[in-house]
């Protein structure tokens, strides 16, 4: 979900981690659902790609099921 919000804002993978402040390799993480970012990073992320409160949930929901 998340990447495809950053394909729709036309958002590169180096785009969005210079946008977050943290690195490529941390980006990509996020992007491909791997891990959930830090509390400062996914407000970032929220505000970045105009996330609604629904799609955060669901994000975090996913995230939660992948990585437990």
């Amino acid at each position: 979900m998340i990447k495809e919000k950053r394909l729709a804002k036309k958002y590169t993978q180096e785009k969005m981690s210079e946008i977050l402040g943290i690195s490529l390799r941390q980006y990509v993480r996020i992007d491909n659902e791997e891990d959930l970012p830090r509390r400062d990073v996914l407000k970032n992320l929220i505000i970045a790609l105009d996330l609604t409160n629904e799609e955060i949930g669901e994000y975090i929901r996913s995230i939660t099921k992948s990585i437990a």
